[in-house]
């Protein structure tokens, strides 16, 4: 129970950047290297967890991946391209 607790409380913190990139439709300010290394990281956890056959592990670092190429995602559409010299 406690690591599918701590799973959704650390996945659930993607949700507030998510949601103000679709009010405002900018990603300017988001760094996408973030996102990038975290799914990295994660995709070794979700490995580990389905070594370990350790459900908790298998299920937020799925989620916490679509969320995070979700974000990905979001940054590719919103971001405005920058002015040539």
């Amino acid at each position: 129970m406690l690591g599918l607790l701590a799973g959704f409380l650390t996945t659930v913190g993607y949700i507030p950047q998510i949601i103000r990139a679709l009010k405002t439709h900018s990603m300017d300010d988001f760094s996408l290297s973030m996102p990038l290394l975290l799914m990295i990281g994660m995709g070794l956890w979700l490995v580990y967890g389905i070594m370990l056959n350790d459900l908790p592990l298998i299920i937020w670092n799925m989620v916490a991946m679509a969320f995070n190429a979700g974000l990905v995602l979001l940054k590719l559409i919103y971001s405005k391209p920058k002015p040539s010299p």
